[in-house]
């Protein structure tokens, strides 16, 4: 339902809609070393999200995927870091630019030797929601 200002409600909440053409780029990690994941989350979370944001990016999380009933014994949850761009020249910019060295200096310290994968996707938000 809408209020006076025309915003969306719900449940007396104040609902922020996006139809914007936004970009959700987002990089899932995959360990085989519980010590190299806890280094790599460090690394995230002391700034690695906060230069992507700098960057260009609207926002950015870290999310740790649970691991299912099948996994195996010792296996280790699944990385991902999630950012949005406000358009797709927006995130061009940052690819062709800060991502360079950003990405550099990622592959340095995570190296495939280091035992994580990862593996990147890209996607064009067709709505957002929000409270």
């Amino acid at each position: 339902m809408e209020n006076e200002a025309g915003d969306m409600t719900r449940e007396g909440h104040r609902v922020r809609e996006s139809r914007a053409a936004q970009v959700l780029y987002a990089v899932r990690s995959t360990f085989t070393d519980a010590a190299v994941r806890a280094e790599f989350l460090a690394w995230l979370e002391g700034g690695h999200l906060a230069d992507v944001v700098r960057a260009g990016a609207i926002d950015a999380e870290v999310v740790e995927l649970p691991l299912g009933p099948e996994a195996p014994v010792g296996a280790l949850a699944d990385v991902e870091t999630r950012y949005h761009f406000a358009s797709a020249a927006a995130f061009a910019a940052y690819e062709q630019g800060p991502a360079v060295p950003l990405r550099a200096e990622g592959k340095a310290k995570f190296p495939p030797e280091r035992g994580i994968v990862m593996s990147r996707s890209v996607a064009v938000s067709r709505a957002r929601f929000a409270y």
